[in-house]
């Protein structure tokens, strides 16, 4: 009797790891999928809190956009403020990546080393908090994957279409309306600065009522963006 129950427990955790091995491939396989299917302009993904507010009946603002209709100043913010080396890197920005491994080994402070790319695989298929670690060994693959599949110009399609601007705001065109009542067409070079540094800490920054620290921050963007050059190329 005690050897039958010993086989039986042997088979029901093979089994059970047999399911689990299957549901973890069939997870990494839906972002490969899901990539393949974003590739296509009439598609308009949503990220994972989009996701979260609608099961929580929060709901939430987005006004898809095509980047034709975004006015260009707000793309050369972002990535002036937060991927200097977008056009140029493959998904990952290997040298920012290995400057935070050596300030992590020598115990310093580490900075972020996030391109856009890998926010937007994050916001489309990862989660941001528990477990961060664990996800930036995902996201690393998948912005690599995701940058070989997509071009330039509709990756920060999709992140300026799916970045959260504030509770229940998504995309550059609510929150263009919901801070300043313009579209995202219409965005000055002052505006697209101030909805650029709101993006690491929305809950806290507010573009339309901004304190002195984030004027400051505003007005170095500002100057990037009208000096970005060939940083930008690759959305032009």
């Amino acid at each position: 009797m005690a050897a039958r129950a010993r086989r039986w427990n042997r088979t029901g955790v093979k089994g059970w790891l047999r399911r689990g091995i299957v549901a973890v491939v069939v997870l990494a396989f839906v972002p490969v999928v899901l990539t393949l299917v974003y590739a296509l302009p009439f598609v308009h993904p949503v990220s994972t809190l989009m996701l979260r507010d609608l099961a929580t009946f929060s709901g939430y603002d987005r006004r898809w956009v095509s980047i034709e209709d975004v006015a260009p100043v707000m793309a050369y913010s972002v990535i002036m403020s937060e991927d200097g080396q977008f056009c140029f890197h493959h998904g990952v920005d290997l040298a920012e990546l290995k400057g935070v491994v050596d300030d992590a080994l020598q115990g310093e402070a580490t900075r972020g080393a996030s391109t856009v790319t890998m926010q937007t695989v994050k916001n489309l298929f990862l989660w941001s908090r528990p477990l961060a670690t664990v996800r930036k060994v995902v996201e690393l693959p998948l912005a690599v994957y995701f940058d070989a599949i997509l071009s330039k110009r509709r990756i920060m399609e999709i992140y300026l279409n799916i970045a959260e601007w504030g509770p229940g705001i998504y995309g550059v065109e609510a929150a263009a309306q919901a801070n300043f009542g313009v579209s995202a067409s219409q965005l000055t070079r002052r505006q697209a600065a101030l909805l650029t540094v709101a993006l690491p800490n929305p809950m806290t920054r507010s573009p339309a009522r901004p304190g002195r620290g984030l004027k400051r921050l505003a007005n170095l963007i500002e100057r990037r963006a009208a000096r970005s050059g060939a940083y930008v190329g690759c959305l032009n």
